[in-house]
């Protein structure tokens, strides 16, 4: 194949029978794709960045410090909005990877999801409609890390989820379709937490997302690293029911 047509995806695992399974499965399916192979992030290079289609991580195993990592892919899926980001995460770093690599542009499926899924997820791309597998949205939903959630405790990990989203631009439908619920589920997580916070309109919700208490408990300030743009974003949703 010219390299002109040839496609480009980058695969990150530092475990060597993960990257040699992940690369005999897009060899096998998807030969029009040149492959790169990164054992960290750290390896990953800008120009590998500019040029890639895909990037498929592993995010299973041992992580050392997983919400650094994820704090350091959510800046990089701002930024490189045209890849699609295949995360293969690990039951226990399930509630991080909501809050920090859940994006329009990636895909989360879990480490122990069947072939089929990921073959399905790249085919698909960016525009895959099952966003996060099935797999990973049974799993529950009070999961910790590794005891750095149990502080934040105001909110229960569905309700954050949704505020999050709402933080970023989603829609209630958009929300739904996204997490394979109804609106009116939705709708009831966005009120069940306003509830919890005591607060009585969406005016009073945003108000509280923009707040210093709002920001840290949703973990805004790390993960949208300019309050400004967190505002802009806030402000534009704010004439959502």
């Amino acid at each position: 194949m010219s390299p002109e047509y040839c496609k480009f995806a980058v695969i990150i695992s530092k475990i060597p029978v993960m990257q040699s399974g992940l690369s005999t499965i897009m060899e096998t399916h998807f030969p029009d794709y040149e492959l790169n192979f990164c054992q960290s992030l750290e390896e990953l290079t800008l120009l590998q960045l500019r040029r890639t289609d895909v990037v498929i991580v592993d995010f299973s195993g041992e992580v050392r410090h997983p919400r650094a990592l994820c704090e350091q892919y959510y800046m990089l899926l701002s930024q490189y909005r045209d890849i699609h980001w295949i995360f293969m995460i690990g039951r226990q770093y399930y509630p991080l990877a909501v809050e920090f690599l859940m994006r329009p542009e990636s895909t989360l499926l879990s480490d122990s999801d069947p072939i089929e899924r990921l073959i399905k997820a790249v085919q698909q791309g960016g525009v895959s409609t099952e966003k996060i597998s099935q797999t990973l949205l049974s799993m529950q939903n009070n999961d910790d890390i590794d005891g750095e959630n149990d502080q934040l405790i105001m909110l229960t990990l569905s309700e954050r989820k949704v505020l999050r989203l709402l933080a970023k631009g989603w829609g209630i439908n958009q929300i739904a379709a996204l997490l394979k619920k109804s609106n009116k589920t939705i709708s009831a997580q966005k009120n069940s937490a306003m509830r919890r916070l005591s607060l009585r309109s969406n005016a009073e919700m945003y108000a509280w997302i923009n707040s210093n208490q709002g920001m840290k408990e949703l973990n805004l300030y790390s993960a949208y690293g300019e309050q400004a743009e967190w505002k802009s974003t806030a402000g534009s949703s704010a004439s959502l029911s």
